[in-house]
């Protein structure tokens, strides 16, 4: 208790908000330290006034924060500070980034990660979307971050969680405290995510699911993501805030097309037309990744020679073709390229290959090995 006891001091001063909290641990690097700084080197902060200053030195740690920290350890939730090692660490370059996380889970590597986020209110379409590209994201170790909402966010997560073989996770991000699961319908989801990943809050264990929770809840999903897929969202959508922060926040922002017809589309459509990128297939998302990421992907603890172990005895052009693919997707072009193979042929041995189970195909020709096979 005493490692934290200090942050939530802190954080519970009156008037000291995300924003300030980052400016005086950039200055003073820990909570203990900025409440043993003299009153004029509080001054030197910006944003520090003169009342601000004498209240953090006068400031008592109440009751109820110690209440609040025996609460977290007795149920098994983690407290990450910013200056944990495991605090993400995309989340650490937004101007505003919570001074602690309450975690249920283990969040893994979530530097790389993606948020997928929509309506609540989703067609079957929007669902179908969501659950297969969060399917496909899990399974080339990808990071799944969404909100644990109804529709669309719990289609991710789902996806996430049901990967074949997947070595991805997904994290969930709440606009309430993780004794506080919203939607309630959506309990049996929260413990099936803190096992295949993490539910994360910045909010104090019992606080309620508030509406204005939700925009701020928005910027840590953008704010931990690499970027921004939007399923479904209509004009006024809390999808659309997400996007708007991963814009503010340098990040890429995707968007899956709909039914033109259809308002819950609208909000989409309008990010495609103002630059998002079109997503069809996850291939147009790892297309996007930075380029240390992809080739992580590409080169993923995988020896085709196990593989090979698993498998039925290939042809010499099976084989051939087999060994130019791998857990990226290639398209069909450049196999020939590389192997040589006339295209037509080409397409019958990658046929034959995809029947046994061995090659995935997915939309715009392009194959690698099916997700089972490692």
């Amino acid at each position: 208790m005493e490692k934290f006891l200090p942050w939530f001091a802190l954080k519970s001063v009156p008037g000291v908000g995300n924003l300030l909290f980052s400016r005086l641990i950039r200055r003073f690097r820990s909570p203990g330290e900025v409440f043993m700084a003299s009153y004029e080197e509080l001054l030197s902060v910006r944003g520090i006034t003169r009342h601000l200053a004498r209240a953090i030195q006068r400031h008592n740690v109440g009751d109820e924060v110690k209440r609040e920290i025996e609460l977290a350890e007795r149920k098994g939730y983690r407290i990450i500070t910013l200056s944990a090692p495991e605090y993400p660490p995309l989340l650490l370059q937004i101007p505003d980034p919570p001074p602690f996380l309450y975690v249920y889970g283990d969040m893994g590597n979530s530097a790389k990660s993606i948020a997928v986020v929509g309506s609540r209110t989703a067609t079957a379409y929007g669902i179908s979307a969501a659950t297969s590209l969060a399917a496909e994201l899990a399974e080339r170790d990808i990071t799944v971050i969404s909100g644990m909402a109804k529709g669309v966010d719990t289609a991710a997560h789902d996806g996430a969680v049901m990967a074949k073989m997947g070595k991805g996770k997904t994290i969930a991000v709440l606009g309430s405290g993780l004794e506080r699961i919203y939607p309630r319908e959506n309990h049996r989801l929260f413990h099936k995510i803190a096992e295949n990943g993490a539910v994360i809050s910045e909010f104090h264990l019992k606080a309620e699911p508030e509406a204005h929770n939700f925009p701020i809840r928005n910027r840590i999903i953008a704010g931990i993501s690499l970027g921004t897929v939007v399923v479904e969202a209509g004009r006024k959508s809390g999808a659309l805030i997400t996007a708007e922060f991963a814009l503010e926040y340098d990040r890429e922002v995707f968007a899956i097309p709909g039914n033109i017809h259809s308002f819950k589309s609208v909000g989409s459509h309008e990010l495609i037309k103002n630059g998002a990128k079109l997503v069809t297939n996850v291939q147009d998302i790892l297309d996007e990744l930075p380029h240390i990421i992809r080739e992580h992907i590409a080169s993923k603890n995988i020896s085709q020679s196990k593989i090979l172990d698993k498998l039925p005895p290939l042809s010499s052009e099976e084989l051939l073709v087999f060994k130019e693919l791998g857990p990226y997707p290639v398209h069909i072009d450049d196999l020939a390229q590389k192997t040589s193979v006339e295209p037509g042929k080409l397409s019958g041995i990658l046929l034959q290959l995809e029947l046994r189970g061995i090659v995935r195909q997915e939309p715009g020709m392009l194959f690698s090995i099916e997700v089972k096979m490692f």
